[in-house]
């Protein structure tokens, strides 16, 4: 039987980063206002509606009940 080596779960943040041309067209689903990266937390921020936006996955999630009050 051959050995197999495994390769530990690790997260790659480069996996998680938006694409610039995504970010010009995504508006705040409240406010109908742009976002701002903000990459230390990985969320999409909306300044007029006080919500930031999660990217999970590389996808942003622009629901506002799963937006996090700024």
């Amino acid at each position: 039987m051959l050995s197999q080596k495994l390769i530990p779960n690790v997260y790659f943040p480069a996996m998680t980063v938006i694409d610039k041309a995504l970010l010009d067209i995504l508006v705040c689903p409240v406010s109908k206002k742009s976002l701002s990266y903000n990459e230390d937390t990985n969320e999409l921020i909306s300044q007029e509606s006080g919500l930031a936006y999660p990217i999970r996955d590389g996808i942003p999630v622009m629901l506002p009940e799963e937006a996090r009050k700024i």
